[in-house]
């Protein structure tokens, strides 16, 4: 019975088929709870239909939705076809497809099938948390994951691909970068870039103007500078990175974003000293568990559904361990009980408010865990000391 029930749930099949009830659900309950609900989607559709009249698409529409849009020109390209649907149909379809990217980075890993069941039952309820709010972010990780493994399999075009349209839709997605190294033919995936950065500054040009896509390259960066400005502010549910613990614990929203990002990206960057580890695949694996974790822990613009891409990062850490000890299992324990179900009932409303939220501790496990990632990508022998099936 114990088999069977083992075989059932690490069926790709099955777990796809919870993936999709989750994400159309979601669509759903969302769409009924009628258009606060769905704010998210009412400002990627408005983004569509902003580029088309050569509207500003940074700017606040209150007779049509609240807050403001963050994503690149090219994101009007990539909702259109939602945008053009009756809402309802819109956001199911949206969201399976954004899903649908997600679960295909998760079939592409290098790991066994009951490895890759694990890793998806894992992410789930940060997968839920990124449905409800009908968010990017699931695509993003998805696509995050690809241009890794596409690196990996030495195809350098989809690669290349993958991160501009990350890039272009949320800047995260520059990230996917962080396996150049690892790359055999890095001529062609230059090129690459290159070509499928100019396609993806032609083509909404081709919904507006020349003028517009141009000059909405220049917006969007006023209103990054603008949000980031936005996000450093004490107890709002933003921030929720290694910056906003330090800043929320000593009270002093004033402390600046390089304070931490300038040793960050060097602490990031002290694997890459090792150039003999190049060549081992769980390393280049490990790297990715690094960059996931660290584009969300060192971003001021770090909300709940942006957790996604850092969990996903836990999990090839994790999946990756040969022999895993009590600390390793306990740091995946900490992470699911505080990073993934910290504003889930699990936890009264007033511990939420009063110590998760007002000091951001939904990044403190995977906080700990990027450290720990650092720290075994600088001292570990990935030839012999990880397994991937």
């Amino acid at each position: 019975m114990k088999d069977k029930f083992l075989k059932i749930i690490s069926n790709p099949k099955f777990i796809f088929g919870i993936y999709l009830i989750v994400s159309v659900a979601s669509a759903i309950a969302k769409y009924l709870g009628g258009p606060l609900k769905y704010n998210n989607y009412l400002i990627f559709k408005k983004v569509f239909y902003n580029t088309l009249d050569q509207k500003n698409i940074y700017l606040l529409n209150p007779d049509f939705h609240f807050d403001s849009n963050h994503y690149g020109v090219f994101f009007s390209v990539l909702i259109a076809p939602f945008a053009l649907l009756p809402d309802w149909l819109g956001m199911i379809l949206w969201n399976i497809a954004n899903t649908l990217v997600f679960l295909f980075a998760i079939h592409k890993l290098p790991f066994s099938t009951a490895k890759k069941a694990f890793f998806a039952w894992l992410c789930l309820q940060e997968f839920i948390t990124a449905a409800v709010s009908l968010q990017f972010n699931i695509a993003l990780t998805g696509l995050l994951m690809l241009s890794a493994v596409y690196i990996y399999e030495r195809k350098e075009t989809q690669s290349a691909i993958s991160i501009m349209i990350g890039f272009f839709v949320k800047l995260y997605g520059i990230a996917g970068l962080s396996a150049f190294f690892f790359v055999k033919n890095k001529w062609k995936f230059i090129l690459s870039l290159i070509g499928a950065g100019v396609l993806l500054i032609i083509l909404p040009m081709l919904i507006s103007s020349p003028h517009f896509g141009i000059q909405s390259y220049a917006d969007w960066f006023q209103s990054l500078s603008e949000k980031n400005s936005s996000n450093q502010v004490l107890g709002n549910r933003q921030d929720y990175s290694l910056m906003g613990i330090v800043r929320r614990v000593l009270g002093d929203a004033s402390i600046s974003n390089l304070t931490f990002l300038l040793p960050g990206m060097a602490v990031f960057a002290l694997p890459y000293l090792r150039i003999k580890q190049y060549k081992n695949l769980p390393f280049q694996l490990m790297i990715l568990a690094s960059t996931l974790l660290f584009i969300v822990l060192f971003s001021s613009g770090s909300e709940s559904p942006t957790y996604i891409i850092a969990v996903a990062g836990v999990m090839i850490w994790f999946l990756m361990q040969k022999k895993k000890s009590a600390l390793d299992i306990g740091l995946l324990i900490f992470v699911i009980i505080l990073t993934c179900f910290s504003f889930s009932d699990l936890f009264p409303q007033f511990i939420k408010d009063e110590y998760i939220m007002k000091y951001s501790l939904k990044a403190l496990p995977c906080c700990i865990v990027w450290f720990r990632v650092i720290y075994e990508l600088m001292t570990k022998d990935f030839e012999k000391d990880y397994q991937l099936d």
